[in-house]
């Protein structure tokens, strides 16, 4: 008896051979274009012309059509071993074998690619010899043995040797003795499929749109979801993708490409003083904005009661950019302060920048004196460096002022 699967695949195809060809025929027409159909799709009948198409056909793991669809080159299939070396290769990730020939053969892979009832594909078993698949294709059209000859010529390159194409991307990689090999490039589609269909399933999947649509009514969802950003999309095949292989078809032309950068390093990108918080270490740049401001209103500003609040912002909000500064240190791993690359650091500083001194910090406040006296000292010092010959005379007459603000932030300073 002639297994399900088989039969339905037969069934399918003869159907889609008859859809465009029983339109407008009279009853008799159809009833012979019908039983051309029937004989047509037999297996006694197809099973022998597939074993004949399927020299048309290669099965390969590279294949050079997404290289360049003109590439004519041999039917690689790389039989790589799994290593735990961490790497996205072949051998490390299980990928289906991919197809490509003539198009007008595929219906001889899909064929091959058929499970039994046990299973296993019609190709495991033609490969194996197996007594189930030489029952089902018992015919009288043909042997067995022409019928196993001819389909597993799929597998088998028609070239004698080994062979690349000019089309394809080469790379000439040096040897001894100014050597070298010629590397032909060749793309991995089963991967390429894989990670398509991995990626969509991430994007895709049930699961994904029932958590998006929990995040776009702002409920909570239990597993989430997660996207992968940076895709780019490389397309194969134009509007005949399975001119290129059969996964490419499957895959409707298109694969992805992940993003392959280098690393992104990160640095500590913010550095505790080593000497003193408010000497060189305090650059000053950030800052220069704001104290040219200050310095017109000192030098053009009226004398009311507007110009003296825009003057206290500015003071304010220099001194919160230096405060900021602070807690980003102390946002960095406690205890850094104590090593001996910090040595020449005051300690009134350590107490105030590193959190491992945090208990001390509340049981003495002469360290926030000394930080709140020399934040003033410090703000005095900087806009003279910047504003430099057009500076005015701070000193005495501006020094309390700019403390009276300092001990009014004295909270963002703890």
């Amino acid at each position: 008896m002639l297994d399900p699967v088989i039969q339905n695949f037969l069934n399918e195809r003869k159907a889609n051979w008859l859809k465009s060809r029983l339109k407008n025929k009279t009853e008799a027409e159809q009833a012979l274009i019908e039983q051309e159909a029937t004989d047509k799709y037999a297996l006694a009948t197809w099973l022998p012309d597939a074993a004949k198409r399927a020299r048309q056909l290669s099965l390969t793991s590279h294949p050079g059509k997404f290289s360049h669809p003109d590439a004519k080159t041999s039917s690689i299939i790389s039989d790589a071993q799994q290593s735990a070396d961490g790497f996205l290769r072949t051998g490390n990730a299980k990928a289906n074998l991919d197809v490509f020939g003539n198009a007008a053969a595929l219906d001889v892979y899909k064929f091959l690619s058929l499970k039994l009832a046990d299973g296993n594909t019609i190709l495991n078993h033609l490969e194996n010899k197996t007594a189930a698949i030489k029952q089902q294709f018992s015919i009288s059209t043909a042997t067995f043995s022409d019928i196993e000859q001819g389909l597993l010529a799929i597998k088998q390159d028609p070239h004698p040797c080994t062979t690349t194409d000019g089309k394809l991307k080469q790379v000439y990689f040096p040897l001894a003795d100014d050597n070298y090999h010629l590397l032909s490039i060749l793309p991995p589609s089963g991967l390429l499929f894989k990670l398509k269909n991995q990626i969509n399933n991430i994007r895709f999947s049930d699961e994904a749109k029932v958590a998006r649509k929990a995040r776009k009514d702002n409920h909570a969802h239990e597993q989430g979801f997660a996207d992968i950003y940076g895709l780019s999309a490389m397309g194969y095949g134009g509007t005949k993708p399975q001119n290129i292989s059969v996964l490419n078809s499957q895959n409707g032309g298109i694969a992805y490409l992940l993003p392959s950068m280098p690393p992104e390093l990160n640095p500590r990108t913010t550095q505790p003083p080593k000497t003193n918080f408010f000497g060189k270490f305090l650059w000053l740049k950030p800052y220069e904005e704001d104290f040219q401001k200050f310095h017109q209103l000192l030098v053009h500003g009226k004398p009311n009661i507007h110009t003296r609040q825009q003057r206290d912002w500015l003071i304010r909000s220099i001194i919160y950019q230096v405060i900021d500064y602070a807690w980003l240190i102390r946002r960095l791993e406690p205890g850094w302060s104590i090593t001996e690359t910090y040595q020449q650091l005051p300690q009134y500083q350590k107490i105030w920048l590193d959190e491992h001194h945090a208990p001390v910090r509340s049981e003495d406040t002469q360290w926030l004196d000394n930080v709140k006296q020399e934040l003033a000292n410090w703000f005095i010092r900087a806009y003279d460096k910047i504003i430099e010959e057009k500076k005015l005379g701070l000193g005495d007459e501006q020094l309390p002022h700019i403390k009276a603000i300092i001990n009014d932030c004295e909270n963002a300073l703890q």
